[in-house]
């Protein structure tokens, strides 16, 4: 089935409501001590409008969004972050995303990462491919050492950091900005990974960007493992030849 057809003009309507408050919106709730995990009033609107537009298209598909939460236990259900990176939405920057994935039977099948500010749509539907748009995209064949990879840890933690720099020795440099924007980027070839380990993100942040970046030609898989469980947030999303190489490296972390 083609989710793409009656799904991606939904999400793009996301894009009116959100630009003229891009960089200009009250902050009413805070998650945590860290800056960025901020609330609008907007992330709980925009959930709302999705999951009432989903449920028009497909009533029988249910609904987990970052805000309001959902039934995780049901066979089929959509996936939903009204607005990742919320902090640099408040702040106006560019790097912001509506990040939606559909869920069968444990399998991510359908994925979009919107950018809203540029209306550059990412999508992905399991064994079709990956799109910028209506354009197909593909992860880059960079190594190690040539690698810009984008990562997600606990910094705090004494292993992690030590894992952080054996990496960062091996590669030709790692960024972190933010998950559904740099998922994007490896999928286009732009940045060469995804790694995240002892994650501080939550399912919502990684699955549609999973999808993206498995049918733009890379690999994903759970750390220490040769497959992949969405529900397992310790994973590699890379071109092929790098995930390997990083993998090698985790040789001797523990979970």
């Amino acid at each position: 089935m083609k989710y793409n057809e009656k799904i991606i003009p939904i999400v793009r309507e996301v894009r009116a409501m959100l630009l003229p408050s891009f960089g200009n919106v009250e902050v009413i709730d805070q998650k945590s001590v860290n800056p960025g995990d901020v609330v609008t009033q907007l992330d709980r609107s925009v959930e709302t409008f999705l999951k009432e537009k989903f449920a028009e298209v497909y009533p029988e598909i249910g609904f987990v969004g970052e805000e309001h939460g959902g039934d995780r236990n049901k066979e089929l259900f959509w996936l939903v972050d009204p607005i990742d990176g919320t902090g640099y939405f408040v702040r106006g920057i560019a790097c912001c995303t509506t990040m939606v994935a559909l869920i069968d039977h444990g399998q991510v099948i359908f994925s979009i990462i919107y950018d809203f500010v540029t209306d550059t749509m990412y999508w992905a539907e399991k064994g079709m491919g990956a799109f910028m748009n209506k354009e197909p995209i593909h992860v880059s064949d960079r190594g190690l050492k040539d690698a810009y990879i984008s990562f997600e840890t606990h910094f705090v933690k004494t292993k992690n950091q030590i894992q952080f720099a054996e990496i960062e020795k091996n590669s030709g440099y790692i960024c972190n900005m933010d998950s559904g924007w740099d998922f994007a980027m490896v999928a286009c070839g732009k940045f060469d990974a995804r790694l995240v380990f002892d994650a501080w993100g939550k399912d919502y942040d990684f699955a549609p960007g999973t999808l993206l970046v498995s049918e733009a030609g890379g690999k994903v898989v759970n750390i220490g493992s040769d497959t992949y469980d969405y529900k397992n947030l310790n994973f590699i999303a890379a071109n092929p030849k790098l995930c390997d190489e990083i993998h090698a490296l985790f040789e001797n972390y523990e979970i």
